[in-house]
Parts: structure tokens; C-alpha cells; sequence
């Protein structure tokens, strides 16, 4: 039987093909599921709805905004009954010191980061309740540990995010799990930004597999995999944790080595 026949799993931040948000509803989908694909991109989402097929239903979704979270939820339950699994995967990134960050930009951040994710569990948990079963998995980021340089925003909203998974593990136990799953650089579209911001996008990627232990960027379905882990009965013990997905970024002090 496939790990998630005859539930009903809510990603957002599920539009863009190569993403995390659409391997993680493949997989699902391709586990029995039913997908509730919420991102603001309309276009690719509906793109990627044809892509995975039957089972599957996206709606044009900003997390940052209660009505439309509010009223997305209720059409996903009107089409598909209770909501079995979240994964809070929506997420933006700005490169920006603090003096040059404007407050609008800090708002729209930590807004899709850490409010989107509070706005959605705020609206998947009752379903949860009411069936007594349930789990959330928040995405956060290696830099909910540790911080690149001219990215407050960003590492202040993926922080807050093992506050939000702690909080909702300790209140909604026994019958609802929550967990966050923090990756370092993935092969998605997001990375291909980022890379464009340099002037000198190849040296950036050599430098970023070289701050990774085991040299390579990981696939979008390595982390799709994680996730999928964490919401079935096989991790059912597991609750209020972090798991870094991040190949071993930040664990080696530089120094003298000896062979």
C-alpha cells in the first residue's frame, strides 16, 4: 500500500517545476495522495497541476494574507475533505545589509517566511483536531543555525521558524506532529537567482560546493524525500525537531589538518 493513500497533503510555495514544493507534490502524489498546491506563480501552477494530474488541485495562494490563506484552505477542503499533512514550504529570500534594508522588505519577508507558515497551520490544525491525527513540517533553512553575510531577513525569519515548530509540537500533542526540515543549497530555481545576483556566478557555485562536506548541491527530491519521511507512520515518535538536510555545511572549523 502506498504511505499516503487516501490523505490529503497542502504544500505551498508548489508552482515552479525543479522547486522543492513540486518534487515534495510528485512524491505525495506519486504516495497515494491527494495535493493541495498553494503559490502565488498561477501560471506555472497550473502547469504543474497538468504535470502531476489527477488527485492534484492548485490554487493561487498568498501566504502573507489571512483572507486569502483563509479562503484557499476552504476550498481545498470543499474539494478534497480533511487535510491530513502541511508542508510549509513557501519562502523568499533578499540580499540586503540591515542599514540598506527597508522595512517593506523586511515585512514581505518575514510576511511569506514565518507569518505564512503561522497563517497556514492556524487553518490546516482544525482538520487535524477533528480527526485527531495530523503533521506539519515547516521549512527552515541551514541558516536557521548559522548566517551568510546581508541576509537578516531572511536568517531571522528561518530562525523564528524552529520556534513555530517547537510551539505547535508542545500545544497540538498528542494527535498532531510538527517538525522542520532546514536544507543548505538545493539545485532549484531560487539557487539560480541567487547565482545571478553575482557578477561571477560560477565562482559563487564553486565556492558554495566547497563549503559543503560532501561536495555537491542537493537535488530538490532529496529533500521532497526527507519531507515525506517526517509525515509517515515511520517517523510517528518524532515530533518538535529539526533536521538539517544540508550536506554538512558549517560543521568543519578551518585550521591546520594533519593526514
Amino acid at each position: 500500500m502506498k504511505r499516503f493513500e487516501n490523505k490529503t497533503v497542502v504544500i505551498t510555495g508548489a508552482s515552479k517545476q525543479g522547486g522543492v514544493g513540486a518534487s515534495t507534490a510528485k512524491l505525495f502524489h506519486d504516495e497515494g495522495a491527494q495535493v493541495l498546491m498553494l503559490d502565488l506563480d498561477e501560471e506555472n501552477g497550473k502547469q504543474l497541476q497538468k504535470v502531476i494530474g489527477e488527485g492534484t488541485l492548485f490554487l493561487k495562494c498568498n501566504v502573507a494574507d489571512e483572507d486569502s490563506v483563509k479562503t484557499c484552505f476552504e476550498q481545498g477542503s470543499e474539494a478534497f475533505g480533511t487535510i491530513d499533512y502541511l508542508v510549509n514550504n513557501a519562502g523568499i529570500l533578499g540580499y540586503t545589509p540591515v542599514h540598506e534594508t527597508s522595512l517593506a522588505q523586511w515585512n514581505k519577508i518575514m510576511g511569506v517566511n514565518i507569518t505564512g507558515q503561522f497563517l497556514c497551520a492556524k487553518y490546516a490544525i482544525p482538520s487535524m483536531i477533528h480527526q485527531k491525527k495530523g503533521a506539519i513540517i515547516n521549512v527552515g533553512s541551514a541558516q536557521s543555525f548559522m548566517s551568510q553575510q546581508k541576509v537578516a531577513p531572511y536568517v531571522t525569519s528561518k530562525t523564528a521558524v524552529l520556534g513555530l515548530t517547537r510551539s505547535i509540537a508542545v500545544d497540538y500533542a498528542p494527535y498532531i506532529r510538527c517538525n522542520s526540515v532546514c536544507p543548505s543549497t538545493i539545485d532549484t530555481p531560487m539557487l539560480q537567482w541567487a547565482l545571478e545576483q553575482s557578477p561571477d556566478p560560477e565562482a559563487v557555485l564553486e565556492e558554495c560546493l566547497d563549503m559543503h562536506l560532501l561536495k555537491r548541491i542537493a537535488k530538490p527530491e532529496e529533500v521532497a524525500e526527507l519531507i515525506a519521511f517526517l509525515c509517515s507512520d515511520a517517523a510517528a515518535n518524532i515530533t518538535g525537531q529539526s533536521f538539517r538536510s544540508d550536506g554538512g555545511i558549517g560543521i568543519l572549523i578551518d585550521g591546520s589538518k594533519q593526514d
